[in-house]
């Protein structure tokens, strides 16, 4: 497939995604589970969203990703992107989620060279449509926004470097009640 092909097909995904997003919607988490929100900011172009993620032990004891929803406004490549997070992470285990994090972070640093791991670009699936957006820093920190928002949501939850044993810390007893707002410089993401 041609390099122009190529381009116009990732432009679509992102694009299909921005249209019909999935996870769309806050849920608000059971009582009793393990959830984790956050808010984020983009200052250099006003993205926002709230991500609310749930955390489930698996009858194997890993810890999974029970549901990842979010309610957010911003330009197409960040509402995509969460998008595709969602459709990626949710119902796979938390340290799935973070490598693929840490995946679409070195993506995004490839300055639109894509990554030199195919096997690398296959977990990512969808995230690899984001290639092109790496030439442009700041669109960047659009594509990075729900990452993070995913990355201060586990954090908050405490599973993040658990292992399967561990006991999740943080529950719902009411939504929203075990967490805490951020410091506000802590909110945006440079």
């Amino acid at each position: 497939m041609s390099t122009n092909a190529m381009e116009q097909l990732y432009q679509q995904v992102i694009l299909d995604h921005a249209k019909t997003p999935h996870g769309r919607g806050l849920v608000d988490a059971a009582p009793g589970r393990a959830c984790g929100e956050s808010h984020q900011i983009n200052p250099t172009c006003g993205d926002e969203v709230t991500l609310r993620v749930t955390v489930d032990t698996a009858d194997d004891g890993a810890l999974t990703l029970g549901s990842v929803t979010w309610e957010g406004q911003g330009c197409s490549i960040s509402q995509a992107s969460l998008s595709v997070m969602t459709e990626l992470v949710e119902g796979g285990s938390v340290q799935q989620a973070e490598q693929l994090g840490d995946l679409f972070r070195d993506l995004m640093g490839t300055r639109g060279k894509g990554l030199d791991d195919e096997t690398a670009e296959d977990l990512l699936g969808d995230a690899s449509a984001f290639t092109g957006v790496s030439r442009y820093p700041a669109r960047i920190k659009c594509a990075l926004l729900g990452w993070a928002a995913l990355r201060d949501a586990l954090v908050r939850t405490d599973t993040l470097g658990r292992d399967a044993s561990a006991t999740i810390a943080a529950t719902a007893s009411a939504p929203h009640t075990t967490i805490s707002n951020p410091a506000p410089d802590s909110q945006e993401i440079s």
